[in-house]
């Protein structure tokens, strides 16, 4: 309980100093370019205090020039200091909305562009999707968290096709994100804490050149079978490097 009191304390104080810091950033130069460089610190000093060190590899077909929408599953609340750190190349989130509330956090992720999904009104997410996928056509990579939600156990629940969407309109590659050790770490519903290794897995591009609206199901299920292979149980012996 003491390590998550700690992570608890370091969160709240690194997001009210460097928090307050990208507002001011993203006032003064709009866009966030200045706010990715922050939460690479603030990711940092939360895996510090919380014991996490992670692992990450990366296919060799991965272009961190080419813009893409970055699929990935979602086990833990450190799946996302962990990707900050691991995203090949700068990148905004689309998240959803109720993150938008969270004081200074959420003020300093719109302002940096990240863009807020309300699945509950369906022509919201719409334009939310549309202006994603300007945003990739414009070069800016664009990080969804397939499931929607964190799954409680680890195992992947059904996708949801927004993101899938979004990569046959703006004619980018899905690279396939898988995410594991997050939930030894902090499970969903929980606040016991566990220092860890979490491990960070980036698949090859799967190309949407040719799929379409109707089609996207196809997709979803392709990219799904990758991060599903990706999760299997290792052989024994087989342990990552963290850093």
């Amino acid at each position: 309980m003491a390590r998550t009191l700690l992570t608890l304390i370091t969160a709240l104080l690194a997001t009210l100093v460097l928090g307050t810091v990208a507002i001011a950033a993203c006032l003064l130069r709009p866009g966030g370019a200045w706010l990715m460089p922050l939460a690479r610190s603030w990711s940092r000093l939360v895996l510090a205090a919380a014991g996490v060190r992670f692992t990450a590899t990366y296919d060799p077909a991965i272009d961190p020039r080419r813009p893409a929408v970055y699929a990935c599953n979602h086990q833990s609340l450190f799946d996302i200091p962990v990707l900050v750190l691991a995203m090949p190349t700068d990148f905004r989130m689309v998240a959803k909305k109720s993150l938008l509330y969270i004081p200074i956090f959420g003020w300093a992720l719109w302002l940096a562009g990240f863009l807020f999904i309300d699945r509950s009104r369906r022509e919201r997410a719409i334009g939310t999707l549309g202006r994603a996928a300007e945003r990739l056509r414009r070069g800016t990579s664009i990080v969804v968290f397939a499931e929607g939600t964190r799954s409680p156990d680890g195992a992947l629940l059904p996708f949801k096709r927004g993101g899938f969407v979004l990569a046959i309109q703006a004619v980018v590659p899905v690279v396939p994100v898988a995410i594991r050790g997050g939930t030894s770490v902090l499970a969903k519903g929980t606040l016991a804490l566990r220092p860890g290794v979490m491990e960070v897995a980036f698949g090859a591009p799967v190309d949407t050149t040719g799929y379409v609206y109707e089609t996207r199901d196809r997709l979803v299920a392709q990219v799904r079978d990758r991060i599903d292979r990706a999760l299997a149980p290792r052989p024994p012996g087989v342990l990552p490097s963290a850093r």
